[in-house]
């Protein structure tokens, strides 16, 4: 689409309290707003936002500072015509441009979901400490989670291993999946070690094992994926592949369980559905994951994702449980309760003030 005043916002989201991840501890993140306004249908804006974790996302914070500065002079929303080297600004651009083509409102794929049908999601521990990790698997219990998903690799295994004890002490088997998320920490130079690992972890039970170990190890992976006794998902291995040919190698080498969607990190949504395409040829199912998006990346994701699990009888459960960690965040009307994420309609809403989009600061 040509013809666009297209304007970038740059904001840092502030975290209301420090969120330990596998790159260290954020107070905060950057992210950047693609405002675009159409001069030619009664000045309809469509929204993008281009989420950045320092350390992970392939193009750095002054990178796509400079990418979207060109995208504005451009005047020009054409994601497909966007290297996928800057993954984030690619999807800023899809997801501003879907929000033109529809009502210019934040509804990018009108469906039941947009219309307060809930999609479940997973409750996510954040590292800490094991009693911190023990505390947020209760509060989440209480929120009614029945999926928790919580790190393991950084603190020494046998604490892990306790920690998970105690998590499964007031989370029994048959009322609460564990998702476990290693970002790489379970890697050796001997794959007979990390499988080790893996086997004492199974002892808990648990749904499946994100990244055992580092990208780029093919066969190392394959490896592991063959006799791991849980299920792996691929989620850093995605980064960065680009090529269809090459991602339909890693696919038919490694052999997955699942893989893990962050259309922040791979691209953009179109990209995502290409994964899933080739992901159902070796039989791996996926779900999507957002990368400390904003309450407007977040919102395109979680449409995105309703819609193409809106036919299952009994979808797995998202990765879409960020919308509250910030201070600043954009007000919507996406709504997390009883482990789920649901729009807030008329039609929805229980009882209270009717949430809503606030704008305004994109616009001062």
């Amino acid at each position: 689409m040509t013809g666009l005043e297209i304007r970038i916002v740059e904001r840092a989201l502030q975290f209301k309290k420090p969120a330990g991840t596998s790159r260290g501890t954020l107070t905060e993140k950057p992210s950047f707003y693609v405002v675009a306004r159409d001069l030619e249908e009664d000045g309809r804006i469509g929204i993008g936002e281009c989420s950045l974790i320092p350390g992970l996302s392939p193009e750095s914070a002054p990178r796509a500072r400079m990418e979207l500065k060109k995208l504005a002079a451009s005047g020009t929303l054409d994601p497909k015509a966007m290297s996928l080297q800057y993954p984030a600004v690619r999807f800023a651009a899809e997801t501003a441009l879907i929000d033109l083509l529809n009502e210019g409102d934040q509804t990018l794929f009108p469906g039941p979901f947009t219309e307060g049908r809930p999609v479940p999601i997973n409750g996510l521990i954040w590292m800490g400490d094991p009693e911190d990790m023990v505390a947020q698997a209760a509060s989440l219990l209480d929120r009614g989670f029945d999926t928790l998903k919580l790190k393991v690799g950084a603190l020494h295994f046998e604490r892990e291993l306790e920690c998970l004890e105690a998590i499964r002490y007031i989370a029994p088997a048959d009322q609460v999946t564990l998702r476990l998320d290693a970002n790489g920490g379970l890697d050796d130079d001997d794959p007979a070690v990390t499988l080790s690992k893996l086997e004492r972890l199974a002892s808990f039970d648990i749904h499946s094992m994100e990244q055992p170990i580092r990208p780029g190890q093919w066969k190392k992976m394959q490896a592991v994926c063959a006799d791991s006794a849980i299920p792996i998902a691929l989620d850093e291995e995605l980064i960065g592949v680009n090529d269809t040919t090459l991602r339909r190698n890693l696919l038919h080498v490694i052999q997955p369980q699942y893989i893990i969607l962050k259309p922040s990190l791979i691209g953009g949504l179109v990209e995502a559905n290409h994964w899933i395409d080739l992901a159902s040829e070796v039989g791996a199912r996926w779900w999507a994951t957002s990368a400390l998006e904003s309450n407007i990346g977040l919102n395109a994701i979680a449409q995105w994702a309703a819609d193409a699990i809106s036919e299952e009888a009994h979808p797995m459960p998202q990765g879409l449980g960020t919308g509250s960690l910030f201070t600043n965040n954009v007000p919507s009307p996406l709504v997390v309760e009883h482990g789920t994420l649901r729009m807030d309609t008329p039609q929805a809403q229980a009882n209270g003030t009717l949430r809503s989009w606030d704008l305004s600061s994109l616009f001062a």
